[in-house]
């Protein structure tokens, strides 16, 4: 393990929480590493230069900032500064929305109920209920640290009847670093473990007190070297839509378009709905697997009557 994979693996200790300032200082210096001097118009003297990226000073010229401030806030220091401030360093850094809102979250953290960190989520029944309605759609709605809700039976058809999970296994990250089954429906992997990673960044910014998110983290450092790896990286996405390509035990290859709804109920739930193009393979597959039900994810057994779906 390298030494910035295990100050990633202390800041995630069980029991603990994440430390702010040292999230902000390794965001800040892992930005300014990935910026070459002619990316963003800079004379660039070769040899000469000692580190990775911009220098400080170069960039608290192109924020328009003294170099002195601009260095306590890479320390950690976000006391006191302005959005403003913060504004002109996300263009200097050329951030990505997500990136800019994860700063802002790190250098202004809200405060937060330290009972609303520790508590279980619920999701609202009118929701579980919209769930089951969608008939051959495969949906879900995730909450903080990428737990798994609730779903329907497509949701299970595809992705694994997450009822016969205990509920503390019932978490994406979980999933895709620690159960091999999963390596092997998702066709690209790397992308899903990559995208995970930034989920869970932008949920530390939101939420560093969070002793249950610090945890998760710990654990999957130690037990992951993949893991470990991406969150070295401190890079952060929002859940959008896309594609995804899967490995069905039974039905073989999906394409399936995936759709995130984030809920404005106040909470960090989304809904997520997976789909495929009319009168393709992958929509006739997923035909057959609403015909199954739960019982798709019971490869080799005899059939079984679909149970109902627990809700936490």
């Amino acid at each position: 393990m390298d030494e910035r994979a295990e100050r990633a693996t202390e800041r995630g200790g069980v029991g603990g929480t994440l430390d702010r300032r040292a999230e902000l200082s390794e965001f800040l210096r892992t930005r300014r590493a990935r910026l070459k001097p002619e990316d963003v118009g800079l004379p660039d003297f070769g040899r000469h230069r000692r580190v990775p990226g911009l220098r400080r000073e170069e960039l608290a010229q192109l924020a328009g900032v003294s170099v002195a401030y601009y260095t306590r806030l890479e320390q950690g220091n976000g006391r006191n500064v302005s959005a403003e401030v913060l504004d002109a360093i996300a263009r200097a850094l050329r951030l990505s929305d997500a990136e800019h809102a994860h700063l802002t979250h790190l250098a202004k953290p809200k405060q937060h109920k330290k009972k609303q960190t520790t508590r279980t989520e619920q999701v609202r029944g009118a929701l579980g209920q919209l769930l089951d309605s969608m008939d051959g759609v495969p949906a879900y709605i995730t909450g903080r640290r990428s737990d798994i809700l609730v779903w329907n039976r497509m949701a299970a058809a595809v992705f694994g009847d997450w009822s016969e999970l205990p509920p503390q296994e019932r978490n994406w990250a979980r999933l895709v670093f620690l159960r091999p089954e999963y390596r092997e429906l998702f066709m690209e992997w790397d992308q899903k473990a990559y995208d995970m990673v930034s989920f869970l960044r932008m949920d530390a910014g939101c939420h560093p007190d969070d002793p249950r998110l610090a945890a998760l983290v710990g654990e999957l450092s130690v037990k992951s070297e993949d893991f470990r790896r991406l969150w070295a990286t401190h890079d952060v996405k929002e859940k959008s839509y896309g594609v995804k390509h899967l490995m069905h035990p039974l039905v073989g290859e999906l394409t399936l378009n995936f759709e995130s709804f984030r809920l404005t109920d106040g909470t960090d739930q989304a809904l997520i709905t997976y789909s495929a193009e009319p009168g393709s393979p992958s929509a006739e597959a997923l035909r057959l697997l609403a015909s199954w039900g739960t019982d798709a994810t019971r490869v080799g057994q005899d059939s079984a009557a679909p149970q109902p779906r627990p809700r936490p």
